[in-house]
C-alpha cells in the first residue's frame, strides 16, 4: 500500500467531468489528484465501438482544448483521443486502475483505495453510472448468453438476438447487429420506441420494424431465458422464440451504496436525488462535492458532459472561499 499523501482536492472518477474538475483545480493552483478504477474516461471506453455522440464536438470540450471532429457529431474513438490529449496537455495527476474502497472524514478526508491511502481537504465524486446495470430479475439472466453491455455487432452474425429496451443503446444495438447479419427481435416495455432516441436514428428503426426486418414486441417484457429460447410476456400471452443471445439494454444506475457510505444523503423523491447545493455542488457533507451525472440520481439522462461541465468551476470557486 502506498503511504499517505495529502492533497488539496481528490477527484474520484476520470471521466470528462472529473478531468474538468482537475483542470479548474490546477488553474487555481491547487494540489489535485484524480483516482479512477479503470482506464481514462472509462465509461466512454465501454460505449459501443461505433457510437456517435448526440452532442457536437464543441459541446464536449473542456479546458479550452479544441475538439476537432471529422463530422458534426464525434465518434467514440475521436472522443477517446480528445480526452487523452486533454489529460496530457494539462499534465493532470491521475491514478488509473485504482479502485476507491472508502471515503471517510474527520478533520480532513481519508480516501482508501486498492493501492494506497490518501488525505485531502476536499473530495469530488465525479462518478459515472455505467457500472451498475438494471437487472431483469428473471430466470436465466445469469446465463453466459445474456449481456448487459454491447460493444460491436460482429459476434452476432447469423445469430438470433433478442434486444431488451427502446432507448438509444437498444436501438443502436438492434440496427447494427441486424445490418451485420443477425436475426433481431426487440422486447419493449412501452408501446413505442422512446422519443429520446437520436433524431437521425429514430426513423431508421421505426421503418425497419414497420417493414418486418426487425421484429418488435411492444408492451412486452422478458418472462424467462433458457439456453436456446426466450419466453416473452406479451399482451396476447407468453410466447417462446428461439434465441442465441440476449442484449439487455435496460440502462444503468449510479453507485448509490458507495455514495451513502461516504455520508451523502438522498431526497425522498422518485429519482433518489442526492442532497447537494446547486450553487456550489457541495453535498450535505461539508467539503464533499458532487459533479456530473450523479447529481441527477436515477435521472441519468438529465446531466450530460455539455451541461455539467460548469460543475467544475462551481466546485473550485466554492472551495477557494473556505
Amino acid at each position: 500500500m502506498e503511504a499517505r499523501s495529502k492533497w488539496d482536492i481528490i477527484i474520484i472518477g476520470a471521466g470528462p467531468i472529473g478531468l474538468a474538475c482537475a483542470i479548474e483545480a490546477k488553474k487555481a493552483g491547487l494540489r489535485h489528484l484524480i483516482i479512477e478504477k479503470g482506464c481514462l474516461v472509462n465509461s466512454l471506453y465501454n460505449y459501443p465501438h461505433n457510437m456517435t455522440f448526440f452532442s457536437t464536438s464543441d459541446r464536449l470540450e473542456i479546458g479550452e482544448v479544441p475538439f476537432i471532429s471529422n463530422n458534426a457529431k464525434p465518434t467514440r474513438p475521436e472522443a477517446l483521443e480528445y480526452y487523452r490529449r486533454v489529460c496530457a496537455s494539462w499534465q493532470l495527476n491521475v491514478k488509473l486502475y485504482e479502485r476507491v474502497l472508502a471515503v471517510s472524514k474527520s478533520e480532513d478526508f481519508t480516501v482508501t483505495t486498492s493501492k494506497g491511502v490518501y488525505v485531502a481537504k476536499a473530495v469530488v465524486l465525479a462518478l459515472g453510472f455505467y457500472d451498475l446495470p438494471y437487472l431483469l430479475h428473471v430466470e436465466g439472466e445469469a446465463l453466459p448468453k445474456v449481456k448487459h453491455y454491447y460493444d460491436e455487432p460482429h459476434p452476432y452474425f447469423a445469430q438470433k438476438v433478442a434486444i431488451v429496451g427502446a432507448a438509444n443503446s437498444a436501438v443502436d444495438a438492434a440496427l447494427e447487429t441486424w445490418r451485420k447479419g443477425a436475426e433481431v427481435s426487440m422486447i419493449i416495455r412501452e408501446a413505442t420506441i422512446r422519443e429520446s432516441v437520436k433524431y437521425w436514428v429514430k426513423p431508421d428503426i421505426e421503418n425497419r420494424i414497420k417493414e418486418g426486418s426487425i421484429k418488435a414486441y411492444f408492451n412486452s417484457t422478458v418472462h424467462r431465458i433458457a439456453a436456446q429460447t426466450i419466453d416473452i410476456k406479451t399482451p396476447e400471452g407468453i410466447i417462446t422464440i428461439e434465441n442465441d443471445f440476449v442484449l439487455a439494454m435496460t440502462g444503468y444506475q449510479p453507485p448509490f451504496e458507495f455514495m451513502k457510505a461516504a455520508g451523502v444523503k438522498f431526497q425522498s423523491d422518485a429519482a433518489h436525488t442526492p442532497v447537494y447545493n446547486p450553487e456550489t455542488m457541495e453535498s450535505n457533507v461539508p467539503g464533499l462535492y458532487l459533479a456530473g451525472v450523479v447529481v441527477g440520481g436515477l435521472q441519468t439522462n438529465k446531466w450530460f458532459i455539455e451541461n455539467s461541465r460548469a460543475h467544475a468551476e462551481l466546485i473550485i470557486k466554492h472551495y477557494q472561499t473556505k
